[in-house]
């Protein structure tokens, strides 16, 4: 029913200006409009009508705004359980004899490891050796 209203409307509404373009003071002297190249003003008067008509008929015909509806159907944010890394522990070598070797720690020790390994690491006590690998310095 509310389209059948506003369609309704509407046509009065574009009909309404349609008629309004011809006025009736013009129905006597139309040849000599016509003739004098004055016709075009009737036709622009429609083109006008004709689209404030489209403009209101589009006006109209929008959807009317509706608050949006909120669903709370989601499923509940479980916040991960913590993961624990286990590290490997170093492993440290402990050297307590030495049959005729040098002691590690000393100041000869670290003369001798750094004289003969170009990559010795003071600090850890180890070389890297062509394996890749770090390898603890021992003084034979």
């Amino acid at each position: 029913m509310n389209r059948f209203f506003k369609a309704a409307i509407l046509s009065v509404a574009v009909g309404a200006t349609t008629l309004a373009t011809f006025s009736p003071a013009s129905a006597d002297d139309w040849r000599w409009r016509r003739h004098h190249n004055r016709s075009g003003d009737a036709l622009a008067a429609g083109v006008v009508g004709l689209a404030a008509g489209a403009i209101i008929a589009g006006a109209l015909s929008q959807p009317r705004y509706r608050e949006p509806t909120y669903y709370d159907d989601y499923d509940p944010y479980y916040e991960p359980q913590p993961r624990y890394v286990v590290r490997p522990r170093p492993v440290v070598r402990q050297y307590y004899s030495y049959a005729g070797g040098v002691e590690p720690w000393t100041p000869e020790w670290y003369s001798y490891c750094s004289d003969r390994y170009r990559s010795f690491n003071a600090r850890s006590g180890t070389f890297t050796g062509y394996d890749g690998q770090q390898h603890f310095c021992t003084a034979n």
